[in-house]
């Protein structure tokens, strides 16, 4: 393995992936680290490197849960700014679609991207269903 922490996502996982691949008569090795699993030391590295990686995990996680946190109690929203539909362009897709066109025709004569033809033929579809 290249790396103890693309192995497992927590320290128990880990453990268990390693002692499940042992009983098949097959050890672990992290090139990055320099660890094995062929004997004690190397399982109890294994065990301590493994246990730091998880702590690194979740004190990202703490860090980014706080970070959003913070942002949101200044105002701010994360993601993309949602966008509303020009109506003449979801009309326009509506009766290209129903003329037979195709999402990638129609997204060239609007000048929009094909997600955004499917979205707005869900918009004329959901129209017709009210």
């Amino acid at each position: 393995m290249w790396k103890l922490d693309r192995l497992g996502r927590n320290t128990r996982q880990l453990l268990d992936l390693v002692d499940s691949l042992e009983s098949q008569g097959i050890y672990f090795r992290s090139l990055t680290e320099g660890i094995t699993t062929t004997g004690p030391m190397g399982k109890a590295m294994l065990t301590v490197m493994s246990a730091f990686a998880q702590l690194e995990r979740d004190q990202l996680a703490e860090r980014t849960r706080a970070g959003l946190a913070a942002a949101a109690a200044r105002g701010r929203k994360g993601g993309r700014p949602t966008v509303t539909p020009d109506s003449e362009k979801v009309r326009q897709a509506g009766q290209y679609r129903h003329a037979g066109l195709t999402p990638p025709e129609i997204s060239k004569l609007l000048g929009v991207s094909r997600a955004t033809v499917y979205r707005y033929l869900a918009l004329v579809t959901d129209e017709a269903n009210e």
